[in-house]
């Protein structure tokens, strides 16, 4: 097996260990998670559309000069495929079927996430270790995230779990294993649209679902919960791994993301 497709794997596992290490985080007091869901649920709402806002669409915009409209398919993309689903589905088994529009988002962001790893270690490997390492990041935030829309909806905490890392932490390695497989293949501009729709799909799973227990939790309470997940997804901006640390490295992997969406093949033209 060529490096090439090794790298991107081993980080789309490494991914999804992180993934599984924020569901045993919310999974360990199982009762108290459920009885706080509608807390849980805006935290975790406060923490996608702070990532989503501060580093997912800005990625996502220096991959495509159009990402703005395909951010904006997703996002009614993600309002339409709810409403179909609510209109088929009205309200069974405790709302369950609600679940089902925001896990698919969070599941095709990860899967994504993969596909990232894959073309970026196929340009150089520093650049696939930097990507690689910023996007880890976010997957203990994912488990949280998918586990809150699970339990919001009504499933027990060992469903919410397995449902949770099948759709936040198995497709990471999936996207990784399926496009590395197919890279040579995978043109740049529709990984940029696609990671973009993905980001208007996170926009609208975060101000749509995870907020709906605003209208039930008193004020106060819902307003510090949404502000802790604002203030934790700030803190995981910041870690030095996201290129806030020495500015060289930043620069070099700044310079090397932009040359990879330009150059696929990672040979970089004389200056």
């Amino acid at each position: 097996m060529p490096l090439s497709l090794q790298a991107p794997i081993l980080f789309g596992l490494l991914a999804a260990l992180v993934t599984s290490a924020g569901l045993i985080a919310v999974a360990v007091r199982s009762e108290w998670t459920v009885r706080q869901s509608g807390l849980f649920s805006l935290a975790a709402g406060g923490m996608l559309i702070s990532l989503t806002l501060l580093h997912i669409a800005p990625e996502a915009l220096v991959m495509n000069g159009r990402a703005p409209y395909f951010m904006l398919a997703g996002f009614f993309g993600g309002l339409l495929l709810s409403s179909g689903i609510s209109t088929i589905f009205p309200e069974k088994a405790g709302g369950r079927s609600q679940a089902l529009t925001p896990l698919l988002a969070v599941g095709l962001h990860s899967f994504l996430d993969g596909v990232i790893y894959s073309v970026t270690f196929a340009a150089s490997f520093e650049a696939g270790v930097y990507a690689s390492t910023s996007l880890i990041m976010h997957e203990f935030a994912e488990g949280v995230i998918a586990f809150a829309i699970l339990a919001r909806h009504g499933f027990r905490v060992r469903e919410a779990v397995i449902w949770a890392f099948l759709a936040a932490g198995a497709t990471t390695p999936l996207g990784a294993l399926v496009s590395g497989l197919f890279v040579n293949g995978l043109g740049p501009d529709v990984v940029a649209a696609l990671y973009a729709i993905s980001a208007g799909l996170l926009i609208y799973v975060a101000t749509g679902p995870l907020m709906q227990p605003l209208k039930e939790e008193p004020p106060l309470r819902g307003v510090a919960a949404l502000g802790a997940g604002i203030l934790i997804a700030m803190l995981l901006l910041l870690a030095p791994l996201h290129g806030h640390g020495g500015h060289d490295h930043a620069h070099d992997h700044d310079h090397d993301h932009i040359h990879l969406l330009k150059d696929p093949s990672g040979i970089h033209p004389s200056d």
